[in-house]
């Protein structure tokens, strides 16, 4: 491979950052590739996510985590400075984006096509300015109505998740009839507001929300019928790496593997969410899951198409 950088260690320098030899031009969306589904890499720079919580909570670390993970195939790199895990304490704009906006300006000179996980309008606005492309707002608006205006404004693809309540609250609000057809319509509500504050629709992206105000059962029955939301017209997000509800599945004597031990599972829900049409999904180990789609375009060659989304203003 032509890297653009040392390995840790094997360079002339001792950081554990690797070394920079020259820059790319910048990734765009509209070349990401279109013949499989595609990978996002999960970069968390914080203490405290469940997964991976202190693993990258420095730039050096996270940098080099994250060229690790574009040069290892990934589509895209998902950077996030504050956990949305259940339970997660909030964290303040500007500790947010003193964490990411280096990694994102040191991953895009890299060439990596990035995108910025948060919830505050301020962050995605700058982490926008340092070269990210892709908005990711597990809120669904639900914490900042005023991302709307900046995603009408930018023009920026916006990941729309389906979520209840807050990091404090959403596990108490997991109360659904038919959790998918639930989903689609809460999701076609705040998909009103994107339109009216101007967003087209080709910038929607939706992601069902899985282990966000959903119990076990609520989670598989929602992979079980992802055609309920691809038929609303966009493109589909799957997020269901290391979570808790695949740690549940993996019970070994009355003990849920830990997160770390759910990567093949993982892969697993990579590969039937691929062959069933998601456009990408989001996973911490990059490589089982590159894999699994190029697995799955092979069993599955049909081009996926979309559904027309609703026209705005007409339902």
């Amino acid at each position: 491979m032509d890297s653009l950088a040392a390995a840790p260690g094997t360079g002339p320098a001792t950081s554990p950052l690797p070394v920079l030899r020259k820059s790319r031009p910048a990734a765009q969306f509209k070349d990401l590739p279109t013949d499989r589904t595609l990978v996002m890499g999960i970069l968390n720079v914080t203490p405290d996510s469940f997964s991976d919580g202190g693993k990258h909570a420095t730039a050096d670390t996270a940098i080099a985590a994250g060229l690790r993970m574009f040069y290892g195939g990934a589509d895209i790199i998902d950077v996030g400075g504050e956990s949305t895990r259940p339970g997660a304490v909030e964290v303040g704009v500007e500790e947010e984006q003193r964490r990411v906006l280096p990694v994102i300006q040191a991953l895009v000179k890299a060439g990596a096509l990035v995108s910025i996980d948060t919830t505050h309008a301020a962050t995605a606005a700058a982490a926008l300015d340092a070269g990210a492309a892709i908005i990711n707002d597990v809120s669904g608006l639900s914490m900042e109505p005023e991302m709307a205006v900046l995603v009408a404004r930018s023009k920026a693809p916006y990941i729309l998740t389906h979520r209840r309540g807050n990091a404090g609250t959403m596990d108490s609000l997991a109360e659904y009839g038919n959790v998918a057809d639930e989903v689609a319509a809460e999701l076609a509500g705040v998909r009103d507001k994107l339109y009216a504050a101007g967003v087209a629709p080709e910038q929607i992206i939706l992601d069902p929300g899985l282990g966000f105000s959903k119990n076990e059962e609520q989670n598989w029955a929602l992979l079980q019928r992802l055609d309920v939301l691809q038929a609303m017209g966009h493109k589909v997000l799957v997020a269901a790496s290391r979570k808790r509800f695949l740690g549940s599945l993996l019970t070994v004597a009355g003990k849920a593997s830990p997160p770390q031990e759910r990567d093949a599972a993982t892969a697993a829900v990579t590969a039937i969410s691929a062959f069933r049409g998601a456009w990408a999904v989001r996973v911490h180990d990059v490589g089982s899951s590159l894999d699994a789609v190029k697995v799955a375009a092979r069993i599955a060659p049909a081009p996926r198409a979309e559904a027309a989304p609703a026209v705005p203003g007409n339902g």
